[in-house]
């Protein structure tokens, strides 16, 4: 299949929009499970769990599994770029900022991923582009307002939180370089397993989660929720959008969460829905307009 780094069909925009929904979701999850659970041993959970449900699928699928460790090496790099580095270094950094700072930090992540692919020749540095996912941040930053205020720590929040955005692009190039021909069944599978390896080392060393108190059903059910949806399903949407529409394009869902957050907060909390975060969510679809292009195209044949 052609990847089309610079347009996003329908089919495209529709996974965009529910990998937004499941990856929004997960802010309800993690709210819930870090309550009890520290946060390096909530992403070993994540990943395990996650992989845990995705692999009776492999059988299912007819994929087997790596056979060799050279086989297993690019789902290796693939879990330590896409979820052990940043995972960590986000859960951190929240610790240290308000959420609403965090999120403007991780609508970066577009950004990076398109100066990553830039660099590394992958994809050509269009100012669209650019001028699109630097739009989308001013929309974001109007839908969730700066969240800046006097924390200790805040500095080294804001540079892990960096850091993560940073390690999704290098995870999505690494993803066009090493697995373009992998399915993405096996891909979001492997990647996982690889992930709980390494995660498993980390939690183990820093957290000892064994010595935890046993969390409440409640924990555990967000826990649950959390690898199923926001995990293992989104991770397959997240690699099915790679392999046809490009490393780039899958990144805007980051500027796609924040809107679907507060659409889920108003349909399941009730929470109240501002006239600011309405001009927020009007400037992120113009600026994903803009990135996609078809717009800039008719207005120019109109003019």
């Amino acid at each position: 299949m052609t990847i089309n780094a610079n347009r996003i069909d329908g089919r495209d925009w529709s996974l965009l929009a529910a990998l937004s929904i499941l990856w929004g979701g997960s802010f309800f999850f993690n709210g819930a499970a870090l309550r009890e659970l520290p946060p390096l041993t909530l992403v070993l959970l994540r990943v395990a769990f996650g992989a845990a449900i995705l692999a009776p699928l492999l059988r299912m699928q007819g994929i087997g599994f790596p056979k060799s460790m050279a086989e297993w090496t690019p789902f290796v790099a693939i879990g330590l770029l896409n979820n052990v580095i940043p995972f960590s270094l986000i859960v951190i950094g929240q610790t240290f900022i308000p959420s609403g700072l965090g999120s403007i930090l991780n609508a970066t992540t577009p950004m990076c991923t398109v100066i990553v692919m830039a660099m590394a020749g992958e994809e050509t540095l269009q100012m669209r582009r650019i001028a699109g996912v630097a739009l989308g941040i001013v929309g974001v930053v109007i839908l969730r307002g700066w969240g800046i205020e006097a924390r200790p720590g805040q500095g080294l929040g804001i540079l892990l939180c960096l850091g993560g955005a940073f390690s999704y692009g290098l995870a999505a190039l690494a993803a066009r370089r090493l697995l373009k021909n992998s399915a993405p069944l096996g891909t979001a599978t492997f990647q996982l397993m690889a992930s709980t390896v390494m995660m498993a080392v980390v939690a183990g060393t820093v957290e000892r989660p064994w010595q935890l108190p046993m969390p409440a059903l409640a924990t555990w059910l967000a826990v649950l929720g959390l690898a199923t949806l926001s995990t293992a399903l989104a991770y397959i949407v997240f690699f099915q959008i790679v392999r046809r529409s490009g490393a780039s394009n899958v990144m805007l869902v980051t500027l796609l969460i924040p809107v679907t957050a507060i659409l889920l907060g108003w349909l399941v909390l009730g929470e109240p829905i501002s006239m600011r975060a309405i001009v927020g969510a009007i400037v992120i679809g113009s600026a994903l307009l803009v990135i996609d292009g078809r717009a800039v195209g008719l207005l120019r044949r109109g003019a």
